[in-house]
């Protein structure tokens, strides 16, 4: 498979890295240096796009993959209040994209297995939840897109909450939060590449279920395997798709 890279940072560089291991061949590399050689021929060269870029770019990124006709694969945040446009977009065009906020295998399992839980203590409500995720002192986003999808997946299934809030860095009282409200609490801390935690607290016990990435290299090969699964696919799609999740 030939691939185009838009935008070639850290992640990008891993997911060359990644393909080239996988036996496929990166004929398109986009940074803010060459942003002249985003053209519809060469984004033609490729059979999918892998977008990793930034929040400012991504939305310009994706309609360009669409005018080219080439599927691709969306792992910037940042862009989801456009996200019914995109949409639209993709589907009016016959065009095919998938995006996630984060493509790890385990992610999307630990996203899995949190609506389920969440489902299963709906019965006791006598547990308080929060999330807390830890990133390196240089993401400068908060919440992560991954706190913020794990959050969501707790909404659905929870009757007490309906909206979650965001805190960094800092203590909250109880009385900050209300009792409708899922508290994110994002930390930085030197490099650590991320580490979700979802907490539920009663006064007789403490329940956590975490996820602890040790490097990026799962995100990267998320993204890979998102790629080799959305050829000759059209459509709309979110990470979940791709994954056979039967519980």
């Amino acid at each position: 498979m030939r691939i185009a890279l838009l935008g070639y940072g850290k992640m990008g560089k891993m997911i060359e890295k990644i393909a080239t291991d996988r036996h496929h061949e990166i004929v398109l590399k986009i940074d803010h240096d060459n942003l002249d050689d985003l053209t519809v021929e060469n984004l033609q060269k490729a059979d999918a796009a892998i977008e990793f870029s930034t929040p400012d770019t991504v939305f310009g990124n994706i309609q360009k993959c669409f005018e080219a006709g080439l599927p691709i694969v969306v792992g910037t945040t940042g862009w989801y209040g456009s996200l019914q446009q995109v949409k639209n977009d993709c589907d009016k065009s016959n065009n095919a994209l998938i995006y996630a906020s984060n493509f790890s295998v385990g992610v999307n399992v630990f996203f899995h297995v949190n609506k389920v839980l969440a489902k299963l203590m709906n019965k006791y409500p006598y547990y308080e939840v929060q999330v807390e995720e830890i990133h390196h002192v240089h993401k400068l986003d908060a919440p992560s897109g991954t706190a913020m999808t794990i959050a969501e997946g707790i909404i659905e299934n929870l009757d007490s909450k309906s909206e979650w809030v965001n805190t960094v860095g800092e203590q909250v009282s109880d009385a900050a939060v209300k009792n409708n409200q899922l508290l994110i609490e994002s930390l930085r801390i030197d490099s650590v590449p991320g580490t979700h935690t979802v907490i539920y607290d009663s006064e007789v016990d403490t329940i956590e279920f975490k996820h602890t990435a040790h490097n990026r290299t799962g995100f990267a090969l998320g993204a890979v395997l998102a790629a080799e699964w959305i050829q000759d696919k059209k459509g709309f799609f979110e990470a979940r798709d791709m994954f056979n999740f039967d519980i």
